[in-house]
């Protein structure tokens, strides 16, 4: 998704060359970018925050990111992402940056795609993919990923997987959690109620620890946005029952979250 905010941004003129890009992330988008923007030779802004893991925040520094923290040691606070996009925009208009403003992006959704096609191709059934499920954080993944199946599957279930305590999507309130990715505190902007089929709430105790289960039994090693994933996909999967296909996604590596309490002591 960041290599496609780039170049559909180079195709259309709204970036040129040498010309300084900018955006707010919890640091997986952030880190991508790094990478995109290093290999392509734009100078990278980032807005974050100390209430992400700190492997995050060197990787996008070692890949030359200019990296500008906002405080939050709650952890991540409905206040937060609000104040993370309104710092994105100030250096937008203040230096004329190029935004990528992955909340608002198409080309964020249309990158996405291709894990989709990835997953019809790779998948092809019997039994069909009846079930995908998504941690939504942008929903960029959710959106691009479940419109692509369903151009060839059009009764995939599609599941939204959120926090508990910010459960939003399922219609609570805004609330302080440590499941990073997501869990923004509002409905992202390219999101609908149309899109959505189920919102599965997983509180945060119950990702961190199928985090560490999954590491152990099934070598999955990830952080606790997929161990929400995996803690939705056994639910939906339970509820259909035998002879059903349900996917989710491993988000990112567990190498991103040793320096915080999800693996330490465990």
């Amino acid at each position: 998704m960041a290599l496609a905010m780039i170049e559909a941004a180079e195709r259309d003129g709204r970036l040129l060359p040498g010309q300084t890009v900018v955006e707010c992330t919890g640091g997986s988008t952030g880190s991508s970018l790094a990478f995109v923007c290093a290999v392509k030779g734009y100078p990278l802004r980032i807005v974050s925050s100390d209430a992400f893991a700190m492997e995050k925040i060197r990787t996008m520094q070692a890949f030359g990111a200019d990296v500008e923290l906002i405080s939050s040691p709650a952890g991540i606070t409905p206040d937060l992402i609000p104040a993370m996009i309104r710092r994105a925009g100030e250096i937008a208009a203040d230096t004329g940056a190029f935004w990528t403003n992955q909340f608002q992006s198409e080309d964020m959704i249309n990158g996405y795609r291709r894990l989709g096609e990835e997953l019809l191709a790779q998948l092809p059934g019997p039994p069909a993919i009846d079930a995908l499920c998504s941690y939504i954080g942008t929903a960029g993944c959710f959106l691009g990923t479940t419109r692509a199946l369903r151009e060839t599957l059009p009764i995939v279930e599609r599941v939204a997987v959120e926090p508990a305590e910010s459960a939003v999507l399922s219609g609570g309130s805004a609330g302080t959690h440590h499941i990073e990715g997501g869990g923004i505190g509002s409905w992202p902007p390219k999101l609908t109620r149309e899109d959505i089929d189920t919102v599965v709430a997983v509180p945060e105790a119950e990702a961190f620890a199928m985090a560490r289960q999954a590491a152990r039994t099934e070598g999955i090693f990830s952080g606790p946005s997929t161990g929400a994933n995996l803690v939705a996909a056994l639910r939906v999967a339970r509820r259909l029952g035998p002879g059903h296909r349900v996917v989710t996604i491993q988000v990112d590596s567990g190498l991103k979250y040793l320096a915080g309490n999800l693996y330490i002591g465990a």
